[in-house]
C-alpha cells in the first residue's frame, strides 16, 4: 500500500507555512497590530511559552517516530500504527506542536495576520493531510487503527470510555 500522500506539496510546512507567509504579506501592505503596551511582555511570553510547547511536541514525536523506525514523511509508508509516548494522548501531535509553534511566533512578533489566517490553514490541513493520513492509517491497519481512534482524541486528550 502506498503512502497518505502522494503529493511532495501535501506537508505541513506547505498547507500552513503558505498562509503564514500570506500573513507576513498582508502585515506589510495592511498592517495589523495586536494590543501593546503593558500588554507586550505578556503577549511575548505566551508566544514563548507556545513556541517551545510546539518544539516539544514536535520532538517528542519525532523521537517516538525514530524509536518505532517509522518515517515522519507523510509521503513515505508506515509499517505500524505507533501509540506510544507523546502518541497516547495526541494522534497528530506534529500538526499540534506545528500549529502551536505559529500561534506563539505570531504572538510573539506582532502577526495577526497569521491567527487570523490560521483558522483556513486548519481546514486545509485537515482536509489534505489529516483525513488521507486517517484513512490511509485505517485502510492499512485496520481493527488496530479504529481501537486507537477510539482510545486518543485527533488533538489531545484520551477518550474517556
Amino acid at each position: 500500500m502506498q503512502a497518505a500522500h502522494t503529493n511532495r506539496w501535501q506537508i505541513f510546512e506547505v498547507v500552513c507555512g503558505v498562509p503564514f507567509l500570506v500573513a507576513i504579506a498582508l502585515q506589510l501592505t495592511i498592517p495589523l497590530t495586536l494590543p501593546r503596551g503593558s500588554l507586550t511582555p505578556a503577549f511575548i511570553g505566551g508566544g514563548m511559552v507556545f513556541i517551545i510547547t510546539g518544539a516539544t511536541l514536535v520532538g517528542l514525536a519525532r523521537r517516538e517516530f525514530a524509536r518505532r523506525g517509522q518515517p515522519t514523511d507523510p509521503g513515505l509508508p508506515t509499517s505500524q500504527v505507533v501509540t506510544t509516548g507523546i502518541f497516547s494522548i495526541s494522534r497528530n501531535p506534529l500538526y499540534l506542536g506545528g500549529v502551536c509553534i505559529l500561534i506563539g511566533m505570531a504572538l510573539a512578533v506582532n502577526l495577526p495576520w497569521a491567527l487570523v489566517l490560521l483558522l483556513p490553514a486548519l481546514v486545509a490541513c485537515h482536509y489534505l493531510l489529516v483525513a488521507p493520513e486517517e484513512r490511509y492509517l485505517a485502510a492499512k491497519f485496520g481493527i488496530e487503527y479504529a481501537q486507537y481512534v477510539a482510545s486518543v482524541r485527533r488533538w489531545l486528550g484520551r477518550v474517556r470510555h
